[in-house]
């Protein structure tokens, strides 16, 4: 239940380019997507670091629920490779006393998003309930939004979208294939909610915060359970008792964004 050290906090800061959604020391739990001013829903999502393994199910459950493209051995060679989901890793002390630390790293959806606010012709926008959203047949391409995120967490289409004929057959119909030349990230399985708020609106109800704990793709596959995602306006769901922990703190906020 500590604060986080002063040698975390300046890995932190050395890290500025390439992490988001993190905390990093034992004790530590990750919160983003908060969005104001209140709404019907408020999505946001926490990540416990002390119950991440570093399995990587997240970053492969994402990949396939989302239809990430492979980017192959060229284009990753080059930096070019698509992660909606990935993770990075931290390291302390030396051998036998070193301890590793994982950090997953989706999108933040900032309160205040810098990507929203450079997009030329509204390809990224922030929804009512905030979701840094991406329209992929509006985007030109310009590529504004991927150098203004603090965190790096869009990515290119450099080329054509491919899989490998044994991988073709698993696509998820829920998600639209991106297009060469736009940008493509996170979007909280935004296909995943709208089908729950449709259940429970046929149903005559309100989306219950069982149902949406692990309703995300890398929420549900995390085998240690360390993602829950949930309602923020909801003051009884888990995502805000674990979000207004004293554990919990959010990357880089000194920039402004307000993940």
């Amino acid at each position: 239940m500590k604060e986080p050290t002063s040698s975390r906090r300046r890995f932190l800061g050395g890290f500025a380019q390439v992490a988001t959604f993190v905390g990093l020391a034992s004790g530590d739990v990750l919160a983003t997507g908060e969005t104001t001013p209140p709404r019907t829903h408020k999505w946001g999502m926490v990540i416990d670091l002390d119950r991440c393994t570093g399995c990587q199910a997240c970053a492969v459950a994402c990949r396939a629920e989302n239809n990430v493209p492979v980017s192959g051995p060229v284009n990753t060679e080059k930096g070019r490779a698509i992660f909606w989901m990935n993770l990075l890793t931290t390291s302390e002390g030396t051998y036998p006393g070193l301890r590793e630390e994982f950090i997953p790293t989706p999108c933040n959806h900032c309160e205040d998003p810098p990507c929203t606010k450079v997009c030329p012709v509204g390809a990224t926008t922030q929804t009512e309930e905030g979701i840094t959203a991406q329209i992929p047949d509006r985007c030109i391409g310009c590529r504004l939004c991927e150098v203004s995120c603090p965190y790096t967490r869009r990515y290119f289409n450099w080329s054509e979208a491919e899989w490998p004929e044994s991988l073709r057959e698993q696509l998820n119909p829920d998600v639209a294939v991106r297009p060469h030349g736009v940008i493509e990230k996170c979007l909280f399985c935004h296909h995943r909610i709208r089908a729950a708020k449709d259940k429970a609106r046929a149903e005559g109800r309100s989306v219950t915060d069982a149902e949406l704990h692990r309703l995300t793709a890398c929420a549900q596959s995390c085998p240690a359970e360390a993602i829950t995602f949930g309602d923020l306006n909801d003051r009884e769901s888990e995502v805000t008792r674990q979000s207004e922990s004293p554990r919990a703190f959010r990357l880089l906020e000194d920039v402004g964004t307000r993940p």
